[in-house]
């Protein structure tokens, strides 16, 4: 059975000072578009820091498409030399839009502005404080959603943000109801089980990212996007697109992403038996995560040292 290629892009958490140095001497002209595109030197940032100006979220976003770029360009011509064609790709969050830069919409100059504005519209729209995202551990993801319906009230709701597998789920939205979801799973999930608060900004992928997604609508309608060459998985609906895919309803998947959840272990579900998953960005999250969804499917983070030697052994 021939072996498929799927390509994973990480999104927000996946970036650390030092980000994207191995790859510089091969891709430099990468970094020199990026600092250009935004007018301020991100590859410094990238590089060495410091931590918490890397971590604001206007600044996180550009900085990880930036380095999956880098890993592509690299990942590229390797699998070329191999005559090795990808299948499909998918980014979990602001990593969808390096998918759509690698299946041929979007152009990386475009993406970084988008990026950087969505990273500052999602920062906007919530004030501090007022929102909260937890990781629920080992809570079935039918309990889950029951937790967020059982609690949420217009004006005070939470939501599932993101299935990262079924053993992790994300909530999101506002502190109070966050809360007591978390405390309703007390009372009325007896199994062993963990809440974690996440160390974010803002509710990101809930309801009250309303006004981020409303403002993204209104700059992706003056962006050109071309219809994909490559067929990708959305975040939105876990459904794969087949190349042609019509760029009104890419960038409609874009926009309602920002206030929707998440189907990340959907998507990695309906990945055929025969593919081979690359991880082509910062860390190793999301083969982790692949990992703990679909045992069956083999992976490789793209990012350490010796990565494009295990390449040709897993691929081929």
């Amino acid at each position: 059975m021939n072996k498929e290629v799927t390509l994973l892009f990480p999104g927000q958490g996946s970036q650390y000072v030092g980000m994207g140095m191995p790859q510089y001497s091969q891709t430099k002209d990468i970094f020199e578009r990026a600092d250009k595109t935004l007018d301020f030197p991100l590859s410094k940032l990238m590089f060495e820091g410091p931590e918490d100006q890397l971590k604001l979220t206007e600044n996180t976003q550009p900085a990880i498409i930036t380095h999956s770029m880098a890993l592509l360009t690299a990942l590229n011509q390797e699998l070329k030399k191999l005559n090795i064609t990808v299948n499909r790709c998918l980014g979990h969050s602001v990593g969808e839009y390096a998918a759509l830069i690698a299946i041929g919409s979007l152009t990386f100059e475009n993406a970084l502005r988008l990026v950087r504005a969505r990273g500052q519209f999602m920062q906007q729209a919530v004030p501090l404080g007022v929102g909260a995202m937890y990781a629920l551990l080992k809570v079935p993801e039918e309990v889950v959603i029951k937790a967020c319906r059982e609690v949420s009230n217009p004006g005070n709701e939470v939501m599932p943000a993101n299935f990262n597998e079924p053993n992790q789920i994300v909530i999101s939205g506002h502190k109070d109801a966050t809360e007591k979801a978390i405390a309703w799973l007390k009372t009325n999930y007896p199994q062993p089980h963990r809440a974690m608060e996440l160390p974010v900004s803002a509710p990101f992928h809930s309801r009250l990212m309303r006004p981020a997604a409303m403002k993204m609508q209104e700059i992706l309608f003056n962006v050109s996007l071309c219809p994909n060459e490559i067929a990708y998985i959305a975040n939105i609906d876990a459904n794969e697109y087949g190349p042609g895919t019509k760029a009104e309803l890419i960038k409609e998947n874009l926009y309602r992403q920002i206030e929707g959840s998440v189907l990340w272990m959907q998507s990695i579900k309906s990945l055929p038996e025969n593919t081979v998953c690359l991880e082509v960005g910062p860390g190793r999250v999301l083969a982790g995560l692949v990992k703990k969804t679909r045992p069956d499917i083999k992976t490789l983070s793209l990012d350490q040292e010796g990565a494009f030697q295990q390449l040709r052994e897993i691929i081929q």
